[in-house]
């Protein structure tokens, strides 16, 4: 796991490469036939990765994007109206099952439909109108690292060619600043050992650091089995912050932005209830109300943070299973591909 967390700025490079010039005429053509909407199909550290897609290209395009839920076509059997839709299958092996059902379901109803994948010659590449691959190579480990945030690249891909507004956007840049989270390993093992014992945590981020609590949480479960509950900073205090009590602790992702203001507010009241908080941001002043902080050694705008932000968690859950004597490489119960209906 951890050596595959050190591969990705090459990842990125990599696909920016050789998938960004036919993203850009992929997008071209979107944009003279834009959809009236896009639907999400995914699962696991996929459906992470798409709920990030989500937000950016909403923010970004005005386009309502949605995810979808398989089992209304798998189980259910129901029929969508999905004319002028575009529906994205995310997929490291593109062989979920219940996916390319939901892909085929899709092309049945009218919809367009792309993927988005690490495997060029899966079943889901062949399904879809479009396809998209991550250039990661084989990812050996069960819990998904460079996977992830190759699918998120590509989503920043079809972002920025979809909207002129993100024109300017670097997305050049994530290689470096990738390169520049992994510096941060020395500071992760230092602070690691703190959480040996950990059985329970909730961890928070909002806007586009939102995916990432999802993503971090499941990264906490499925590596270190620990019970980790992951919310947006509002929804967290709409009832669930009744759980915190003194030293119950809460990991929070605090990037630039809109959203900071919240994040400030949020810790303030976290460090009044005692809470044990762990804060993975650039800000100072953000780091300084939290118990513990992982700081992100450049000051990254909001819209390009994602990935610099997830790779120091990614690093956490690798470091605090092996403190607690686990292999993150093969978690219980778990296989590469999971296949579901």
């Amino acid at each position: 796991m951890l050596a595959e967390i050190a591969q990705q700025p090459d990842v990125i490079a990599r696909t920016i490469e050789r998938e960004g010039p036919r993203m850009a005429a992929y997008a071209a053509h979107l944009r003279a036939h834009p959809p009236r909407m896009i639907v999400m199909v995914a699962r696991g550290s996929s459906d992470n990765a798409a709920l990030f897609g989500r937000y950016l290209i909403e923010m970004s395009t005005g386009i309502p994007v949605s995810m979808a839920a398989p089992s209304i076509h798998t189980l259910y059997r129901r029929r969508l109206d999905l004319r002028e839709t575009l529906v994205i299958g995310v997929s490291q092996s593109g062989e979920g099952v219940d996916i390319n059902m939901v892909l085929e379901s899709a092309k049945k109803s009218g919809a367009s439909t792309l993927a988005i994948t690490n495997e060029a010659k899966s079943t889901m590449a062949g399904l879809a109108d479009e396809t998209f691959v991550i250039q990661a190579g084989r990812e050996r480990s069960v819990a998904a690292t460079k996977t992830y945030t190759g699918q998120l690249l590509l989503f920043h891909l079809l972002a920025k060619s979809l909207s002129p507004s993100l024109a300017q956007l670097e997305v050049e840049r994530l290689p470096e600043l990738a390169a520049q989270s992994l510096t941060l390993q020395p500071q992760i093992e230092a602070l690691v050992e703190r959480y040996a014992f950990l059985d329970r945590c909730v961890v928070v981020g909002r806007g586009l650091q939102y995916a990432n609590a999802y993503e971090f949480s499941i990264k906490l479960m499925e590596t270190c089995y620990i019970v980790a509950e992951r919310f947006s900073g509002a929804d967290f205090l709409h009832g669930p912050i009744a759980l915190v009590e003194p030293r119950f602790p809460v990991f929070v992702l605090a990037q630039p932005g809109p959203t900071l203001k919240g994040s400030r507010e949020l810790l303030t009241r976290l460090k009044a209830l005692g809470a044990e908080t762990l804060v993975v941001s650039s800000e100072e002043a953000v780091c300084k109300l939290a118990t513990r902080a992982i700081r992100i050694p450049t000051r990254i705008e909001e819209t390009l943070s994602a990935i610099p932000y997830i790779i120091p968690a990614q690093i956490f859950a690798g470091l605090l299973a092996a403190s607690r004597g686990l292999s993150p490489d093969q978690p219980r119960s778990l296989t590469k591909v999971t296949r579901t209906v």
